[in-house]
């Protein structure tokens, strides 16, 4: 039995899909099972993973967890859930993010670093995914390009290797189902690094319309689209964005070498997502 938290979201979602076409027992743990609308087959258990004492059920019999961790705002709770996991479980493949370092601290990076620090504590068999940018990220655009064909963003020309979590979940039910990555930290990339105005062509290209990207400055952006974000949040996704202009971000072939086939490209991404932004 393997466990999925992030059911419900794109990640997740995608590696409990990828199980259950495999033919593997696969259970979600969900904070209201009559809302999750999870596909048939998959064994759907009410637990928070903000609180320890409710994942009881969720990990009875369970062999191995793909976590997918609410970042920050469950931070608190994480020692506790990942020693109740420890206790419970064989292995844990935990989705991180690329640039991780034991030493960060502050930050979605600093979050993600205190949780591969607490599994490999809790003594479980680890596999960390370090993906670049999720290509789902770029679902924020939606209401605009819905509403005026438009992205209004920082930092155009920022080169980026958005991945599919398609991808991502590929190497993920790799992880959890057979021993080769075990103890490994795989950086997983999409198959080319292109600017955000690309990103935005090819959107338009999937929905059939044009999109056109409007650059913002760093004040704009923090004044209105990242107002109510926390602001060591806001510095470094910035911080980010302006060093991929100068410094594309990173491409390796590392999900072709696990998977055996190539990385799907942001324009495949955006065809399956078109309806997203139509």
């Amino acid at each position: 039995m393997i466990l999925v938290t992030g059911a419900t979201g794109r990640g997740g979602g995608s590696a409990l899909k990828q199980l259950l076409d495999k033919g593997i027992a696969t259970r979600a743990v969900v904070r209201d099972p009559q809302r999750a609308a999870l596909p048939a087959g998959v064994d759907v258990v009410a637990g928070d993973l903000a609180d320890s004492g409710s994942l009881g059920p969720a990990l009875e019999g369970v062999d191995a967890v793909f976590l997918v961790w609410p970042t920050i705002a469950a931070d608190h709770a994480a020692p506790a859930v990942i020693a109740e996991m420890g206790k419970r479980v064989r292995r844990v493949v935990y989705l991180s993010a690329n640039g991780v370092s034991a030493d960060a601290t502050e930050g979605i990076l600093g979050s993600h670093a205190m949780m591969e620090r607490l599994i490999e504590e809790a003594g479980v068999e680890w596999t960390f995914l370090r993906p670049t940018g999720f290509a789902a990220n770029t679902l924020g655009w939606a209401p605009q390009i819905r509403a005026e064909g438009v992205v209004r963003w920082v930092h155009g020309a920022a080169r980026r290797a958005l991945i599919h979590e398609k991808d991502i979940a590929a190497v993920g039910v790799r992880a959890l189902t057979e021993d080769g990555l075990v103890g490994a930290r795989p950086v997983l990339t999409g198959p080319a690094a292109i600017s955000q105005v690309e990103q935005a062509q090819a959107i338009g290209a999937a929905i059939g319309r044009p999109v056109r990207f409007e650059e913002i400055s760093d004040d704009e952006a923090r004044r209105g689209i990242f107002a109510s974000w926390p602001a060591a949040v806001v510095d470094g996704l910035l911080a980010a964005h302006a060093g991929f202009v100068a410094n594309p971000e990173l491409v390796n072939d590392t999900v072709e070498r696990l998977t055996g086939r190539p990385a799907h490209t942001f324009a495949e991404w955006a065809k399956d997502h078109a309806a997203d932004f139509s």
